[in-house]
């Protein structure tokens, strides 16, 4: 077998063992229960989910219409499974792993750095939304984030494929409108800037003006205005949020955006979870996750110099796209966050699949300064193996960690499906009673009875835990 075949082999192989491993991990650590968000869900758009008045609401941009066709499916053929949900969010992921790996074919990436990408983006560091079904339409954007990036790189490079600067028109609308969600901004904006550097670069290498990046700016430009206007008519609740302005907060505790970003930092290195044991258990202080952080950061910073030391952005974008996604991404949580005044949000595993975003683009941008070998002395290699070994080390204690914790955590899912059945016939006293037991199982504080109105639509439609 010829080198380029095995190559092309290993590229299309590793994503698909990065789907199976997540698959069984989902497979050991849940069970089918509806939960969290999906009591919103239920009593918003169950029974029926065909009504259209459910769908043309002023603000169903914000409300990911994808997820609409999803929810047919899922009721008229799965009987609204959550495992269905999952399955979707990790073959997604997978989606994402496939991008990379056509990225580094086409740049004779080694395997070694595929495989570094690969046990990041397959890291258990995401357990929360993997496990949370609801969230399968994050992990297929960000895989389209992704794939839209990875055309943009092919044009920029002059290697661009058939159709790939019609799909540059055409990707944002669908994307934004379709399955992005409260993440197009980040994605809208990095495009946004890439395209203004492809035009005032170009400008300067061919002395004239790509008037297409035009066109091409006003089609992800007009999408994301749509989606801003649709989620003015959105309805936001905040519990926990303490009511406080920025500024407010910033007079009493000037370092308290330092503090977060730090920590933010540090919990895509070590899962959040792990980092908050260690501090409990006194193996680590506070200021050691602070500088664990601050280690994240040089990572960003080092590998943002690289770029610009040896002008990797002349033919190829993807990896600053990366750093600079991921580093808006971390602001973006603490600008959406700060309300709660708690540093502890930052080391949510919810966030890890925005923050990974930054990670790829470091481990991008070292691959490419490795093949360098001419122009990279050992100071260089030194660092960049030690920042890599360093990530290698965190996702994969956070992996290990997360195995252990699987079966504990299907025994949790296991007690709500339990309880689930015994929710719709419980009579007000009884809901009272075990009002504190019945938010914290089901992870809803927003009202008792809307907990037991969605069990009791589920029960009369014989969907999720009671199908027959």
């Amino acid at each position: 077998m010829d080198t380029s075949r095995y190559r092309k082999i290993i590229y299309w192989l590793l994503p698909l063992l990065g789907i199976g491993f997540c698959l069984w991990y989902v497979k050991n650590a849940t069970c089918d229960v509806v939960y969290s968000d999906y009591i919103r869900l239920v009593n918003s758009y169950l029974p029926d989910v065909y009504d259209p008045g459910r769908f043309f609401v002023p603000d169903v941009l914000t409300r990911i219409p994808i997820n609409y066709l999803c929810r047919i499916i899922n009721v008229e053929l799965f009987g609204f499974s959550v495992t269905l949900e999952r399955v979707l969010g990790v073959i997604s992921l997978g989606l994402a792993g496939w991008v990379f790996g056509i990225y580094c074919k086409n740049k004779r990436i080694g395997i070694g750095w595929f495989a570094l990408l690969m046990a990041v983006m397959f890291s258990l560091n995401k357990w929360e939304m993997l496990t949370n079904g609801s969230g399968w339409s994050h992990f297929f954007a960000f895989a389209c984030f992704y794939y839209h990036e990875l055309v943009l790189d092919r044009v920029w490079a002059g290697e661009e494929k058939t159709r790939d600067r019609l799909k540059l028109l055409v990707l944002p609308w669908l994307i934004i409108l379709g399955t992005a969600g409260p993440y197009c901004a980040i994605y809208a904006v990095t495009i946004l800037m890439s395209y203004a550097f492809c035009m005032i670069r170009g400008r300067m290498r061919e002395n004239e003006w790509d008037m297409r990046y035009i066109a091409y700016m006003a089609c992800t430009l007009a999408p994301l205005l749509l989606y801003i206007l649709s989620n003015s008519f959105a309805v936001e609740e905040h519990a926990g949020a303490t009511g406080r302005s920025l500024m407010e907060i910033l007079s009493d505790h000037p370092d308290f955006p330092i503090r977060f970003l730090l920590k933010s930092f540090a919990g895509i290195l070590v899962g959040g979870e792990e980092l908050q044991e260690l501090v409990r258990q006194g193996v680590i202080t506070n200021r050691f996750l602070y500088i664990i952080g601050l280690f994240v950061v040089s990572g960003y910073l080092f590998a943002l110099w690289l770029n610009l030391r040896f002008r990797f952005y002349e033919k190829t974008l993807l990896p600053m796209m990366l750093l600079v996604g991921g580093g808006l991404n971390h602001i973006l949580i603490f600008m959406s966050r700060y309300i709660f005044e708690s540093e502890s949000y930052a080391l949510s595993s919810r966030y890890a699949l925005q923050f990974q975003v930054g990670i790829l683009g470091i481990i991008l941008t070292f691959a490419l300064a490795w093949q360098m070998k001419e122009r990279t002395d050992r100071g260089y290699r030194w660092g960049m193996a030690l920042f890599c070994l360093a990530i290698l080390m965190g996702n994969g204690y956070t992996t290990y960690r997360e195995i252990q914790k699987a079966p504990s955590r299907e025994e949790s899912f296991e007690r709500k499906a339990r309880l689930a059945l015994e929710v719709p016939g419980m009579s007000r006293e009884e809901l009272k009673d075990r009002g504190e037991e019945l938010e914290t199982e089901f992870e809803y504080r927003k009202g008792l009875d809307k907990i037991q109105n969605a069990f009791r639509i589920l029960e009369e439609n014989k969907l999720n835990v009671f199908r027959e």
